[in-house]
């Protein structure tokens, strides 16, 4: 018979207040940031959410003393002022709640039961985060391509997260790779008997993620620091048995498995199927969803009308022909139409702006605006005398002009076009 690992019968006091704090931590933490569990809140999370909307604001005003206000919450930054005072919020509220429960029950011996179930919650919550994750990389979503506007921007230029962004983009393969070690980490984690390779994954992979946002400033970075961390709780009860076979090389037993079930059979076998579902809704639902918004928005969407870069060959404003100087803040260097009902416009002294820029392909005009003043429109009207060239006439802000723009090939660009070689006599960088 096999010896395993016994469950300990007592927990030292140091144990039994860190696992009380970090039981009511990492509860309040994937309550207030259920990240991809929130499509399974059924919306409840921006119901429950709103009240902490009006007290966190007001707790930085009134008890932190912030010299600005609190306007701006979780959306397309994880990392506001508002996500730094909710993470200092929780960590109190755990403080206190440990402390309170230490107070009151210094009976109990251990909590085996209750790390159990605690593992479980992390666990589940890691696993569908990296199933998110892995699925927006393997259907390539979360990295597109490099744009048109993209690829004739200086790096200069470019932010630190729009470089990973790029460098991340460029490369299917890569995608592929970082998105299956994502996924393969969720579905470790779904099961009991992985738990322990999972998180070790897991830990490389989030470590990796977190790497990323740290180093390249991507808003992501508390959200990745927590995952990292619930990795390395799941690890927790080895880290005498993966102590020992890493450093030590000794015999490690096998770590005690068995799971807490319910004395009624009814509510184990509900529990099981509960599981499967959930792991099944989870992988379908985000792979389902993934490739829904990539008919859309992926590498593979139709292309928008006139979708190309285009070089001015000139530009004529009020009957007066424009030199290409480049100091010039109002003549078009290049026009990039890379999205639906938006372009890019890079002027003379390589500055560039987005523009919304909706083609009527029947009338053959274009109604163009700045995003910042939407209700002065500028109409133009376009003529492509050959496939490669395009007549722009019309007024452009308080202006008439007539524009010549020659279309170009994307494909010419040495990093779409050098592709992958096994074999390299010299390296080929530039």
């Amino acid at each position: 018979m096999t010896t395993i690992t016994a469950e300990p019968a007592y927990w030292s006091t140091a144990q039994k207040i860190a696992f009380r704090f970090f039981m009511i931590f990492f509860i309040l933490y994937i309550f207030f940031n259920p990240n991809a569990l929130e499509p399974y809140t059924l919306g409840s999370f921006n119901l429950y959410i709103q009240p902490f909307h009006k007290l966190i604001p007001w707790l930085g005003k009134h008890v932190l003393h912030l010299a600005k206000p609190i306007t701006a919450f979780t959306g397309g930054s994880g990392d506001t002022t508002y996500d730094y005072v909710i993470l200092l919020f929780l960590t109190t509220l755990s403080a206190f709640g440990a402390i309170i429960w230490s107070i009151t029950d210094r009976k109990t011996r251990n909590y085996n039961k209750l790390l159990y179930w605690l593992t479980v919650i992390v666990r589940y919550y890691v696993a569908i985060t990296m199933v998110s994750y892995g699925s927006a990389k393997i259907i390539k979503l979360q990295f597109p391509s490099p744009s048109l506007g993209r690829l004739i921007e200086p790096v200069g230029n470019m932010s630190p997260m729009g470089l990973a962004w790029t460098y991340m983009g460029y490369s299917v393969g890569f995608n592929y790779f970082t998105g299956f070690a994502e996924l393969i980490t969720g579905l470790l984690l779904f099961f009991r008997k992985t738990t322990t390779l999972g998180a070790i994954v897991g830990l490389v992979v989030a470590g990796n993620i977190m790497a990323i946002n740290y180093c390249f400033d991507v808003p992501v970075k508390l959200l990745s620091t927590a995952l990292v961390f619930m990795c390395l709780f799941l690890m927790i009860r080895d880290t005498t048995r993966l102590i020992n076979f890493f450093f030590r090389n000794r015999e490690t037993l096998p770590s005690n498995l068995s799971p807490h079930r319910f004395k009624a059979k009814w509510k184990n076998i509900t529990l099981t199927v509960v599981k499967y579902l959930l792991i099944a809704f989870a992988l379908l639902s985000n792979f389902d969803n993934a490739i829904s918004i990539a008919k859309q928005y992926g590498d593979n969407a139709k292309k928008p009308p006139l979708y190309g870069i285009y070089n001015v060959e000139s530009f004529i404003k009020n009957k007066d022909t424009l030199p290409p100087i480049t100091t010039d803040t109002l003549r078009w260097s290049k026009l990039m139409i890379s999205y639906a009902d938006n372009a890019q416009i890079k002027f003379m002294n390589d500055s560039m702006k987005y523009y919304s820029f909706k083609p009527d392909t029947i009338k053959h005009t274009i109604t163009a605006s700045t995003y910042a003043d939407t209700l002065h429109k500028f109409n133009l009207t376009y003529t492509l005398q050959k496939p490669d060239l395009m007549i722009l006439k019309g007024a452009w802000k308080k202006d008439s002009v007539s524009i010549r723009l020659r279309k170009m090939d994307p494909k010419n660009f040495p990093l779409l076009k050098r592709g992958f070689h096994w074999v390299n006599e010299f390296p080929f960088n530039k």
